[in-house]
Order: C-alpha cells, then sequence, then structure tokens
C-alpha cells in the first residue's frame, strides 16, 4: 500500500473507531474493494490528514456538508463518529442552525431528528458506530 493509504487508515480508524473500520473492512467484497482504497487513500489519507484544520474542525464541516447535501446515511455514521473527534451536541447543535440558514430548514429539521436519535446512544470514546454497512 501507499502512504496515503497507511495514512489514510489510520486517520479512518481515529474518527470512525476502530470496530467500525474493523467491520467495514471484513464487509469489502471485490465489487468494492477498488472503490473502498481509493476513499482510504484520497479522503482519509489526502484532505482528513491535510495541515491546517484539526481533526474537530473537518468533522465539523464533514457534519454541515452531509447535512446540507441530505446525506442522511453518512450523516448518521458521522453523528455516532463524534465520540472520538471532541465534538460535543451542543457543536452538534451550532452546525445543524447554521446550516438551516444557509442550507434550508428542512435539511436541518432532518438532521436534528436523526441527531436526537443517534447522540443519546453516543456516550464516549468507547462507543463505537453500529452499523455494519456504513463502509466510509
Amino acid at each position: 500500500m501507499t502512504d496515503a493509504f497507511d495514512r489514510g487508515m489510520k486517520v479512518r480508524r481515529e474518527v470512525l473507531g476502530e470496530d467500525h473500520v474493523d467491520r467495514a473492512e471484513a464487509t469489502r467484497t471485490d465489487l468494492d474493494r477498488d472503490f473502498q482504497e481509493f476513499i482510504t487513500r484520497y479522503a482519509w489519507g489526502e484532505v482528513w490528514s491535510r495541515a491546517g484544520l484539526d481533526l474537530r474542525e473537518r468533522h465539523l464541516i464533514t457534519l454541515a456538508v452531509l447535512c446540507a447535501l441530505g446525506r442522511e446515511h453518512e450523516l448518521a455514521m458521522h453523528l455516532r463518529a463524534t465520540a472520538y473527534t471532541g465534538v460535543s451536541r451542543e457543536d452538534v447543535s451550532e452546525v445543524l442552525q447554521h446550516v438551516a440558514v444557509y442550507a434550508g430548514l428542512p435539511v436541518a429539521n432532518s438532521a436534528f431528528r436523526l441527531a436526537k436519535e443517534i447522540l443519546p446512544a453516543v456516550a464516549d470514546a468507547d462507543q463505537q458506530p453500529s452499523d455494519p454497512e456504513e463502509s466510509t
């Protein structure tokens, strides 16, 4: 593998948690193998690993973008991952309110509903994302 892949796997595990990444890796098939390696190398190993923003800041941006685009499945995964990046419930509320102003009330309303379902289960850094179908 490449340096970017190794760096990406480290950051991916740091943000999403060991158990989540282990489950995602265990369900990888020939169909998505190249895609998963691409995500790990490019998204996690290049973009998430850049200097300039820390993981918490990148995570806040990611939550905002996923909310704004209505990507609830990925948003759920990243809401669970707040246990690993120092993103608080207050941070999530602020991000979603900001998205409501700039991207619309319907997407923010949906995201708040999702956050109210997910965040109570995110107790601490030992909490693991639980959906084995979440693969990024």
